[in-house]
This record gives C-alpha cells, sequence and structure tokens, in this order.
C-alpha cells in the first residue's frame, strides 16, 4: 500500500505510520457509522463502530491489507482498497461485510474509492497509465476512465453532494494542493496555493466547506476552507500530526485520524474544532476514517 496511497495523501501516512463509548453513556446512533481501518488483528482490517466509539466491529479477515473504506450513498455497502489477491485493486461488499466483489483488476495500483452522490460512480486513484492520477468508474466496476491526465501525482478524490465537481490532491505546482474539476475531469482548478503540502479534502455534506489536512503552520492539521478556496480556519492545534477529515452526515462532526495519544487513532470533533474526543484506544493503529452518509 505504501506504493500506491503513501505517494498520494497524508491520509496514508497515517495508515501506514499507522472500543471507547464508555462512562455509562448510551450509543450514539442519531449520526450513523464510522467505518475505518485498524491493525487490532495484527494487520490491516476495515472496522465499523458507532458514532461515540462503541460496537467497534471487525468487517473483514484477510492476510493482507484493506484500506481506506468508502461508504455508498445509501449507507448499504463499503467500497475499499485491498492487496488480497496480490495487487492493490478496489472491492466493494455489503455494510456487514458481506458480498464481497472485486471492481478493479489491472497490474497497476488502485485504491482510494469515493462514491458519487448518487451511488452511480466510483471515483479512484491509480498508476495504470505509469502516473497516479484520478479515475472514474460505474459502481459494478465497468466504464473505468482517467480524468486527470498529467505528469503530476493526483489522488485522494471527493464529491460535490450535488455530484457535479470533484475536490482531489495534485502536486502539479510543485507539492501538493487541493485542486477542483468537474465531474468529466474538466475545469480542473487549484483551491490553495501555500509552499508546504494542502492534501486530503472532504466536502461538507450542504457543499459550503471542505475539510483537509495541511502542515503550512508546521505541523499536520485539519483546516476548513469555504467550497471556493477563500475563509481558512484551523480547526486543529496539536504538536502531533492530525488528518485525513471526514464529515458526518449532518455537518456538526469531523471524524480525523491523531497519534496525539502516542498511537494512531480515530478522533471526533464539532465542526469548529470544540470537543476533540479520541474513538478509539487501543495498542493498534487506527485510521482513515470515514462517517456513514445516513443517520
Amino acid at each position: 500500500m505504501k506504493s500506491l496511497i503513501a505517494a498520494i495523501s497524508f491520509a496514508a501516512v497515517l495508515l501506514l505510520a499507522t472500543a471507547c463509548g464508555g462512562d455509562g453513556e448510551q450509543p450514539d446512533t442519531t449520526q450513523g457509522k464510522i467505518a475505518f481501518r485498524s491493525e487490532s488483528e495484527g494487520n490491516s482490517e476495515i472496522y465499523v463502530m458507532d458514532a461515540d466509539g462503541s460496537s467497534q466491529t471487525n468487517l473483514t479477515s484477510d492476510p493482507a491489507g484493506d484500506e481506506t473504506p468508502a461508504w455508498s450513498p445509501d449507507g448499504s455497502r463499503i467500497a475499499f482498497t485491498s492487496d488480497r489477491e496480490g495487487n492493490f485493486e478496489i472491492y466493494v461488499m455489503d455494510a456487514d461485510g458481506s458480498d464481497l466483489t472485486r471492481l478493479t483488476n489491472d497490474p497497476a495500483a488502485d485504491g482510494t474509492p469515493a462514491w458519487s452522490p448518487d451511488g452511480s460512480r466510483i471515483a479512484f486513484t491509480s498508476d495504470r497509465d505509469g502516473n497516479f492520477e484520478i479515475y472514474v468508474m460505474d459502481a459494478d466496476g465497468s466504464g473505468q476512465t482517467n480524468l486527470t491526465n498529467n505528469a503530476a501525482r493526483d489522488g485522494t478524490s471527493t464529491w460535490t453532494p450535488d455530484g457535479s465537481r470533484i475536490a482531489f490532491t495534485s502536486n502539479r505546482d510543485g507539492n501538493s494542493e487541493i485542486y477542483i474539476m468537474n465531474a468529466d475531469g474538466s475545469g480542473q482548478t487549484n483551491l490553495t496555493n501555500n509552499a508546504t503540502s494542502d492534501e486530503t479534502p472532504d466536502w461538507s455534506p450542504d457543499g459550503s466547506h471542505i475539510a483537509f489536512t495541511s502542515n503550512r503552520d508546521g505541523n499536520f492539521e485539519i483546516y476548513v476552507m469555504d467550497a471556493d478556496g477563500s475563509n481558512l480556519t484551523r480547526l486543529t492545534n496539536d504538536p502531533a500530526a492530525d488528518g485525513g477529515p471526514t464529515w458526518s452526515s449532518d455537518g456538526s462532526r469531523i471524524a480525523f485520524a491523531s497519534d496525539r495519544d502516542g498511537n494512531f487513532e480515530v478522533y471526533v470533533m464539532d465542526a469548529d474544532g470544540s470537543g476533540q474526543t479520541n474513538l478509539t484506544n487501543n495498542a493498534a493503529r487506527d485510521g482513515t476514517p470515514t462517517w456513514s452518509p445516513v443517520p
């Protein structure tokens, strides 16, 4: 996985560098589930938990690495990356881990899937043309098409809620920045312009904001900006590395990964950066959380 994801996003740094509830409170089921990757079983697998960190459940069990889960818009399926058949490819399974299907089959590395809001397509990253690019395919794996085509590395995509545009990370200007393009790959535009890295964008559910990871202040932290790149706000401020933000379905909270407790774990905070709380707490490395789009 290092060859695929470490080259394109900070989220994989959390992955590869890389059950809480408690206090007698009832599980918070009002904001759905969070899928994430964990090495609790000794290798990377896909897990799911309630929004308060309770009921952590292993969905995959394979000697290979399973990474970067992504929920379908209706919450019924999860796409993810795995090298279980000797090469990194995109797979999909039901939300309970059943009915596993392989979607891509290419000698290159495919990974980091992202569903379109209507569930009909999946964007992903691949180096099948000799360089990491953003591709899109139908939800059944057919119609695989390159959307970006340049000498730089492009990856970690996310769709606008209306499906008209895709935000992604690219180093085409010399370092990692957040870009946006139309869903057909046209109109590619730089939203951030900083001497350091801006990565792993995620659209808010109403399409008005983009959360992302940046080390522009000397350390990897979570930031948020308006959808046009304006009104930048820093949400986290910790000596450790924070990254890989994902919004709750109602836009009130953001889950992310951090090693602030000495090990990579999944955290959650309010959308304004307050109330930062550890959801996973174990000796294994947890990361790349993704929030179910349905409560």
